[in-house]
């Protein structure tokens, strides 16, 4: 018996030193990434919803580490673009959701660039949001397997879904379509690991559900609301099939699953904001702050995380769990750190204390960028937010140059109640803060920021907004050269206007705090 051991541990090392691929490959684990699309940190009933009953993220969030101080980009492109380059999304050139200032930097090295260098399979489904134009799709950036629909966020039923440029007319309900989709990529990947990234676009606008999952809400919000919440809902549905089906395939400790939006409340922002200040395309906190949940199961222990961390922090650790050596080149690009050592300990521990985010809304009309610098933008260090929200000082960024960010603050700063995503509370959302004045709080004990510390703590916010005059002066040209400052090519479902001719480039007054 003995000597049987012996024979078939020997045959075993063989088979490995020949195959030495297969068998690291066998030990890596699946990298399953789910991303939500304008989805708020608190609709999930786990997060406090009022009105919303989510079992299955509740479930997945309680069997996760939660990151609970977990900060995005303001909008859409932006996030995904510091998501797969592990750099602030102005390193590559993504300022805007539209084309060409959606387009990822063609020099940039993506997280499924480093993956696939380790032997994973890299597929894609649904909203990519870095151009669709040929040399920037999914399918030409890294992603061998993709699937997408062919009317994004305004074809909810019956999608004309390209799978892997092959167009078909598919009944049912978008995200269903989305997440079979999955199944069938994970059942196709059987030789390798792989690293799927499912982007829906629920609940992005514009909002429709089946009825199902839109009629417990009806009567107790409006239509719209209703309708948002039951895109969550519909998700909530969807996320409990796909880890049912990990459980069943015996696939669920052999896949990293991680659970996030990509930025700040939207259309349920009147209902509950979990007590956060700001919503999408703003620099409070509520415009940036996102569920985060990553789930190993017998890796790492469920617990909550209160350390500062970021979508920065992507790429870093997908490359350190799935044993992928960063190029020393590409290091000091790198702005993110491997979460690793706090996903694996449940008791608190020290990690990167000191780092600093640096936020900004962008979204300026094209040639406006040095004309945005003090425009809705934000630091953040520890539990203190320094934010600067303005508009620009140019009267040529307007709503006929598409510059509706800063007319919005505008009129929000003459006393208006009403903006993008409320019908009431856009003082609050939207607020304002005093020309040439960097406010601070601390988001901790004032989440919803009424208590402005920038003169009681008159050093800490000085400091802070030197270190951003720092990153900007650095930042800016290299955003500029990328791409970042061109003018937008607006989509035909947007009103056609000229864009305003490019203003002065010369730098804005230090804004004092």
């Amino acid at each position: 018996m003995k000597k049987n051991i012996l024979l078939l541990a020997a045959a075993c090392t063989a088979l490995s030193s020949i195959h030495p691929c297969a068998a690291a490959d066998s030990a890596k684990p699946n990298i399953l990434f789910i991303l939500t699309d304008d989805q708020g940190y608190g609709d999930w009933s786990i997060n406090g919803h009022p009105l919303l009953k989510t079992p299955n993220v509740d479930r997945l969030a309680k069997e996760s580490v939660r990151l609970e101080n977990f900060y995005v980009s303001p909008s859409c492109s932006p996030t995904r673009a510091a998501l797969l380059t592990g750099m602030h999304e102005f390193r590559s050139g993504v300022t805007h959701t539209q084309v060409p200032r959606e387009e990822l930097w063609k020099g940039a090295t993506t997280v499924q660039d480093l993956l696939a260098t380790a032997g994973y399979r890299n597929g894609w489904i649904g909203k990519w949001h870095l151009s669709n134009k040929k040399g920037f799709n999914p399918g030409e950036r890294g992603f061998e397997w993709c699937s997408t629909n062919e009317g994004g966020p305004r074809e909810h039923f019956d999608p004309v879904m390209i799978r892997n440029g092959k167009k078909e007319k598919v009944p049912g309900y978008r995200e269903d379509v989305y997440f079979n989709d999955a199944m069938d990529f994970i059942s196709e990947t059987k030789d390798k690991p792989w690293f799927l990234g499912l982007s829906t676009y629920s609940p992005h606008d514009p909002l429709d559900a089946p009825e199902e999952f839109v009629a417990p809400f009806r009567g107790k919000v409006t239509d719209e609301e209703a309708k948002y919440l039951g895109m969550v809902a519909n998700l909530d549905y969807n996320i409990g099939r796909l880890m049912a089906f990990l459980k069943e395939k015996k696939l669920d400790k052999k896949t990293i699953v991680i659970l996030m939006s990509d930025n700040g409340q939207t259309w349920g922002l009147d209902v509950y904001n979990a007590n956060m200040r700001g919503c999408k395309a703003t620099v409070w906190q509520g415009g940036s702050r996102t569920f985060s949940y990553w789930r190993w199961k017998g890796h790492w222990p469920a617990h909550q995380v209160d350390n500062l961390t970021a979508h920065l922090d992507f790429l870093p650790t997908l490359c350190a769990v799935a044993g992928v050596k960063i190029p020393e080149k590409l290091q000091p690009q790198l702005e993110g750190f491997s979460l690793l050592p706090v996903l694996e300990s449940k008791a608190p521990i020290a990690w990167h204390d000191d780092r600093i985010l640096y936020h900004h809304v962008a979204r300026w009309p094209g040639g406006m960028a040095a004309d945005h610098k003090y425009a809705m933008a934000g630091v953040r260090q520890g539990n203190y937010l320094l934010v600067s929200s303005r508009p620009c000082e140019n009267p040529k960024c307007n709503l006929d140059s598409h510059g509706d960010q800063c007319e919005t603050l505008r009129s929000v700063e003459k006393g208006s109640k009403f903006a993008q995503y409320t019908k009431e509370n856009a003082q609050l959302h939207w607020g304002v803060t005093p020309p040439g004045h960097w406010a601070l709080f601390d988001v901790k004990k004032d989440p919803g920021c009424q208590n402005d510390l920038a003169k009681s703590q008159a050093k800490r916010a000085k400091k802070m907004a030197a270190s951003y005059d720092t990153w900007w002066d650095d930042i800016y040209p290299v955003m500029v050269e990328r791409g970042g400052d061109r003018k937008i090519a607006w989509s035909k479902y947007f009103t056609k206007k000229t864009p305003a001719k490019a203003s002065s480039n010369n730098q804005p007054k230090q804004n004092k705090p």
